[in-house]
C-alpha cells in the first residue's frame, strides 16, 4: 500500500479510501438494493485492512446511520483505533422535525454527538460537511466546526461537494477568525465527471487540501463493457440522476476497455490509475461489494498511464452542466436514523 499526508495536514492516509456507503440494513436506507448487512460487509473490510488500507469514509445519512454501525463495529473488532482514520459527514435530514439536518451549530453537535454513538468511538479523524447549506451562514457553520475539533470529537475537518467560490468562502471565513479550516475535499471527480478540474481541483492545489474523489469509478460504469448492468445499476437512483449514459459517456468507456484489453488489466485500475495523474487527489474512495473489487483498486497504484494514454481515455469528454453539487434526498418522513 502506499500512503500520503492528506492535503497540508499531518494526518497520513492509505492512498485508497474504502466507501462504506455500500453497508448498511436496506429497510433502513433508501440506496438500493445492492446494500450488504453486517455478515456480508466483514469480509471487505477484512481484504481492506490486509491489502493496507487504513481510510474508511462514512456518513450520518446512510442507510438510516446502519452503515456507521456497521463500519464502528467491524473496525472496532479488526483494527487499532490509533492505526486507521474515521472519516464521517453530515449535512442530510435524520428525522422530519426542525433542526433536525443541515450545517447550524444545534444540528452539526448533534450529529457528531450521534455518529460517536453510532460508530462506537469517542472521536472521528475527519468530520465533513456533506454539501453547502444555502438556509445557514457559513460563519455558524466554520465556529461550530472549529469548536467540535477544540472539543476533542473530531481531528480534522472536510468538506464535500459544493462550488468552488463557496468552498474558498469557507475557507476564508474560518482563516479570517483563526479557526479550524477544511483539509480536504470530498467530489465527484472520474472520467465521466471532470468538471472539478476547472477551479476545484486548482483551488485545492492552491489551498493545500487533499482530494478524495467520490464515485471514482461512476457508480461502477467505469469498470465493465458499455451496455452492461448490474443490480446496483438498475436499483440506484442517486447514479440514474447523476449519469445520463450520454454518446461521450460510451466512447469513453470503449476507450477504457480497449486500454484494458491492451494492458491486461481490469478496466476500473485503470480508471483508478487516472485519479493519481491528477493533483492534488490523495485517495479515491472506492466501493468494494464483490471479492475482486479491493484487489482490482490496489492494482491501479502500480499503474503508470503513459501521456498517449491518458490523452485517449480524455479525448472523447465533453462538458457537462455541474452535478452532485445538491444532494439528491429522500422525503424528510422516509427518513430515520439510529442512535
Amino acid at each position: 500500500m502506499q500512503f500520503t499526508r492528506l492535503g497540508r495536514s499531518g494526518l497520513t492516509v492509505s492512498r485508497l479510501c474504502l466507501g462504506c456507503m455500500s453497508y448498511g440494513d436496506t429497510s433502513k436506507g433508501w440506496h438500493g438494493d445492492w446494500l450488504l448487512g453486517e455478515d456480508a460487509a466483514r469480509p471487505f473490510f477484512r481484504a481492506a485492512l490486509e491489502a493496507g488500507i487504513n481510510f474508511f469514509d462514512t456518513a450520518n445519512i446512510y442507510s438510516g446511520g446502519t452503515s456507521e454501525e456497521i463500519t464502528g463495529k467491524l473496525l472496532r473488532e479488526m483494527a487499532r483505533r490509533d492505526e486507521i482514520v474515521v472519516a464521517t459527514k453530515a449535512f442530510g435530514v435524520w428525522r422530519n422535525a426542525p433542526n433536525c439536518g443541515g450545517l447550524s451549530r444545534k444540528a452539526l453537535f448533534n450529529a457528531i454527538n450521534d455518529s460517536l454513538t453510532r460508530l462506537g468511538m469517542d472521536h472521528v479523524d475527519l468530520f465533513q460537511i456533506h454539501r453547502w447549506d444555502d438556509h445557514t451562514p457559513i460563519a455558524e457553520t466554520m465556529e461550530a466546526l472549529h469548536d467540535i475539533v477544540k472539543a476533542g470529537k473530531a481531528r480534522h475537518i472536510g468538506a464535500s461537494s459544493m462550488y468552488a467560490w463557496q468552498f474558498a468562502k469557507a475557507q476564508e471565513t474560518a482563516r479570517r477568525h483563526g479557526w479550524t479550516p477544511f483539509i480536504a475535499m470530498q467530489n465527484q471527480l472520474n472520467l465521466l465527471y471532470r468538471e472539478e478540474e476547472r477551479e476545484m481541483l486548482p483551488l485545492c492545489a492552491d489551498e493545500g487540501v487533499g482530494v478524495i474523489p467520490w464515485s471514482p469509478l461512476a457508480r461502477g460504469r467505469l469498470t465493465r463493457p458499455w451496455g452492461e448492468s448490474t443490480v446496483r445499476s438498475e436499483t440506484d437512483v442517486v447514479g440514474k440522476a447523476l449519469y445520463k449514459e450520454e454518446e461521450a459517456d460510451k466512447a469513453i468507456v470503449d476507450a477504457l476497455a480497449d486500454l484494458a484489453a491492451r494492458r491486461d488489466l481490469p478496466m476500473a485500475s485503470l480508471a483508478l490509475a487516472w485519479h493519481f495523474t491528477k493533483a492534488p487527489v490523495a485517495a479515491p474512495i472506492i466501493g468494494a461489494t464483490k471479492p475482486h473489487h479491493v484487489a482490482d483498486a490496489v492494482k491501479a497504484l502500480d499503474v503508470a498511464l503513459s501521456g498517449e494514454e491518458i490523452a485517449a481515455l480524455e479525448a472523447p469528454y465533453r462538458p457537462r452542466w455541474p452535478t452532485g453539487m445538491g444532494m439528491p434526498m429522500p422525503a424528510m418522513d422516509q427518513v430515520s436514523i439510529t442512535g
